[in-house]
């Protein structure tokens, strides 16, 4: 592979190298969340900063823990999770938000992601479309975990991952409009909990590259709720996704040490 860094020894599109690095990253999708996210963690810098992709690292439970703001959508997610990957990060869990799908999902409801519908085109770079795109179990219950005893209302189920958001909310403006509505129908009757971008390409380049990935994400609001006409309240506030991401990464580094995992994927 050409080396586009020139050698300056840090990855081209993050500027990232090993030596500011943790091998515990959470993934937001937003830059601007990286911070308040570093918040959560001892001794926090910024220590990278490049297209949309921001780094702060610091410390959690005397582990060093970085935050990675992966931009929108699958392929500037997956770059992220590939060149911290070779930084030597090998736990990962994606912050974010999403639209629910089912009627019972409200806004401000945390959804933990137990598998991601493809819709997307980066993961079919990684694997077959008949591989599915699931999370790593230790890191799912490890979310669990930590919202439970956090008391925060959350669902578990799957997710679906689009790359395009005005195709979502606005399909019938679109030519392939009754190809994505038709689809759209399929997947909140099969249980879909909420609409995303990123989850389904990390989940994907993490099964390849052998490493642990979850997702926590907080629900903005319910398109399927607006449809029935029933109350629909829009929460922005990441607080709660934030705060149990932070401490699923401190049960799992806790695991780690003792050698239930060993950070071994």
């Amino acid at each position: 592979m050409i080396d586009y860094a020139e050698g300056s020894g840090k990855q081209y599109h993050t500027q990232l190298s090993p030596d500011i690095t943790g091998k515990y990253v959470i993934l937001p999708g937003d830059p601007g969340r990286c911070e308040k996210i570093a918040g959560y963690l001892e001794k926090p810098e910024k220590v990278a900063s490049n297209r949309e992709f921001t780094t702060y690292t610091g410390l959690l439970e005397g582990e060093r823990v970085s935050v990675t703001s992966t931009g929108i959508g699958g392929p500037s997610a997956a770059i992220a999770l590939e060149e911290l990957v070779r930084c030597g990060a090998h736990t990962f869990i994606r912050v974010g938000t999403c639209g629910g799908m089912q009627k019972n999902v409200r806004g401000g409801d945390l959804i933990i992601a137990t598998g991601a519908i493809r819709m997307e085109g980066t993961s079919r770079e990684y694997a077959p479309i008949e591989f599915p795109a699931v999370p790593d179990f230790s890191v799912t219950a490890a979310l669990k975990e930590a919202a439970d005893a956090c008391g925060f209302l959350y669902h578990l189920g799957v997710v679906q991952c689009k790359d395009s958001f005005f195709g979502q909310h606005e399909p019938e403006k679109k030519p392939v409009g009754a190809e994505l509505l038709q689809k759209w129908d399929a997947w909140v009757k099969c249980g879909a909990l909420g609409s995303e971008m990123e989850s389904a390409a990390l989940m994907i380049a993490a099964s390849a590259l052998h490493v642990r990935m979850g997702t926590v994400l907080l629900t903005i609001a319910c398109q399927e709720r607006e449809k029935a006409g029933l109350p629909n309240p829009q929460v922005h506030d990441t607080t709660g996704a934030i705060r149990t991401a932070a401490e699923a990464l401190r049960i799992l580094i806790r695991e780690d040490r003792v050698g239930q995992n060993g950070g071994n994927c």
